[in-house]
């Protein structure tokens, strides 16, 4: 009777032990998602709007382990965005420097070399076309024979559709181009190339410096600047590409930001500083953040000097400083499509408050938010590359804060060009970059010279009911990070 006693409490005492330990293990919050959440409660913009964000979800331990564990770290993380897809569709998470459930803005390292935006082939918005809108040299895509203005119509032998079209962000793809393009009244018609093309994407670091040329118009002395990112690694190249300009003497600029997704803050203000160069240390983009870092909000100052990086482990990283090169422009042309965005639109809205800025072509994506990257680094406030955990590779990308230009004056939904040209017409007449046939670049050379322009560009019936309708909703910017800060402690304080 002892025995038996002895041998149910020993049996007992194992069991409540072994619920002790379950329960310790339940306790101990997920070592990446804690990470990922109070990253996000610190740092991300609307988490005042957001719940599952609230400062009381980690009032009670338990219930919050609950909440955060068992999810993978980009399934909370997704979660955890206010309104995805509609507010917030630009924060993304990475794991080893790629994205994960990847966001349709966010950049992708290993690329195809070809750089798209999707059209819908009538008002139905299902069957649609990707535009190629250039190819990058030397990438696997211009090794395919890939050329700016091919028309892709299948993937991997399927039509493509409003369902499949982010299958041309795949490793690898099979696809059919269009070997004609008509209109109708109401829809786009495409006849397809025999045979396909194959292309196995590969690891690009894209000089964002594209296109320069220097065209003569009697005095006018116009530069034609094609900038497809704002990439701080490669602000060398762009300060050289206005030096160019300056030995050049260029007195007109066009400045092709049409397939331009943003990228670097300091790249952007350092650009202002290249077209014109006399406001030196005056405020030119207002930072605001959310309500636990006030006290980071401030101006960014245009400077005359421009911050040079390299990549360190696909990290921007400080090298030196050069002066900048500017052109003392009083007056720029900035070309725009659905796909302009972020430090793009930042170029516009803040730049106009000191120059002339005329705009051509279609509304803009309307991105007037941006954001600093955020490592597991938690007694660094979040924001420490050099002293993150080591443990693991992932790190977010959350809006973190908007921005206004220097008077702080209330950003508009999209921006509408100055002169607005018809998306669809690009569909005949995407030449090479520089010929005038471009109904763009045509456009901001008639209102530079004052004259009209002979050439033998198409066009299209401007009664096309499905021309502009939700062309933003289709499309990946993915030419760059949106707008992202890399130190955000310079901020001026005013």
């Amino acid at each position: 009777m002892k025995l038996k006693y002895i041998i149910i409490t020993l049996f007992l005492g194992l069991v409540f032990t072994a619920c002790n330990k379950d329960s310790d293990s339940d306790s101990k919050p997920d070592e990446i998602n804690n990470f990922v959440w109070k990253a996000m409660n610190s740092w991300y913009y609307w988490q005042p709007n957001v719940a599952d964000l609230s400062d009381s979800k980690i009032a009670s331990t338990t219930a919050y382990n609950n909440f955060i564990n068992g999810k993978t770290p980009d399934a909370l993380f997704y979660s955890l965005l206010y309104q995805r897809g509609t507010v917030d569709k630009f924060s993304w998470i990475e794991n080893s420097n790629e994205i994960v459930h990847a966001s349709k803005i966010a950049e992708v390292e290993k690329k195809g070399g070809f750089s798209y935006g999707i059209y819908p082939k009538d008002a139905s918005n299902i069957n649609v076309v990707a535009l190629i809108n250039y190819i990058v040299p030397g990438s696997p895509s211009a090794l395919a024979g890939l050329k700016r203005g091919d028309v892709i119509t299948k993937i991997n032998g399927s039509q493509l559709t409003s369902s499949n079209y982010d299958q041309l962000e795949n490793t690898q793809l099979t696809i059919t181009l269009a070997a004609s393009v008509q209109f109708t009244n109401s829809s786009l018609v495409t006849t397809d190339k025999a045979g396909t093309v194959t292309i196995t994407k590969a690891e690009i670091d894209e000089n964002p410096v594209a296109y320069y040329e220097k065209k003569v118009y009697g005095a006018k002395n116009i530069g034609y600047l094609v900038f497809n990112g704002f990439k701080s690694d490669y602000n060398d190249e762009l300060n050289t590409a206005f030096a160019k300009m300056k030995s050049d003497g260029i007195n007109e600029l066009v400045l092709d930001l049409r397939y331009n997704g943003g990228g670097s803050l300091e790249t952007a203000v350092a650009l202002a500083q290249m077209i014109n160069g006399s406001f030196t240390n005056k405020p030119y983009i207002y930072l605001d953040f959310n309500d636990k870092h006030n006290s980071e909000d401030g101006y960014e100052n245009l400077s005359e000097k421009v911050q040079i990086f390299n990549l360190v482990d696909n990290e921007p990283t400080f090298q030196r400083e050069e002066s900048i090169n500017s052109l003392a422009l009083t007056k720029i042309y900035v070309l725009v499509s659905f796909q302009t965005a972020s430090a793009s639109e930042l170029t516009i809205q803040c730049l106009k408050k000191y120059i002339s800025v005329i705009t051509i072509g279609e509304q803009t994506v309307g991105k007037f938010v941006g954001s600093n990257t955020l490592y597991d680094s938690p007694a660094y406030g979040y924001t420490s590359y050099a002293n993150r955990s080591t443990k693991h590779k992932w790190q977010l990308q959350p809006i973190t804060f908007s921005y206004y230009n220097k008077d702080k004056d209330a950003n508009p939904a999209k921006i509408t060009p100055d002169y607005e040209i018809n998306p669809y017409s690009t569909f005949l007449n995407l030449v090479e970059f520089g010929n005038v046939k471009d109904p763009c670049l045509k456009k901001a050379i008639e209102l530079i010279t004052g004259q009209t322009l002979r050439t033998t560009t198409k066009t299209t019936d401007s009664s096309l009911s499905f021309k502009i309708d939700n062309l933003t909703e289709f499309n990946p910017t993915n030419t760059a990070k949106g707008l992202y800060i890399e130190d955000f402690r310079r901020l001026k304080k005013q």
